[in-house]
């Protein structure tokens, strides 16, 4: 059996990440699927996230929860600050990260998807 490598982050009402689940399985791509809420989240994890794609990435700032936050907050926000926030409301993390051989990738578009998967 040929062993999954390729794993999508998310939470499961995004639309994005229905997006792109479908889009994985419409093109016959097995992947594992990680739901923040549901399957947790740590600071190894967001670290990780934040090594591999850069902080300012990592942190959607076009969502509801980031708007919610301080002008405060978001003048502060530097990679320590975000990833103790992105831990706190994971909401506020870009989605979906994906996970493809061992490389990271952010975001959704099927123009993406199709180079990362030769589809």
């Amino acid at each position: 059996m040929k062993k999954v490598m390729t794993t999508i982050y998310g939470i499961k009402n995004c639309d994005t990440i229905k997006k792109c689940k479908k889009w994985l399985d419409a093109n016959e791509i097995t992947f594992t699927y990680h739901d923040y809420r549901s399957d947790g989240i740590d600071k190894e994890m967001v670290t990780t996230f934040v090594q591999q794609l850069g902080w300012e990435n990592v942190v959607n700032k076009r969502g509801t929860t980031y708007r919610q936050l301080s002008d405060e907050q978001k003048a502060s926000l530097n990679e320590e600050a975000a990833i103790e926030l992105l831990l706190e409301m994971p909401a506020m993390i870009k989605r979906p990260v994906l996970i493809h051989n061992n490389e990271y990738h952010l975001g959704f578009k099927p123009a993406q998807y199709e180079t990362l998967f030769n589809v």
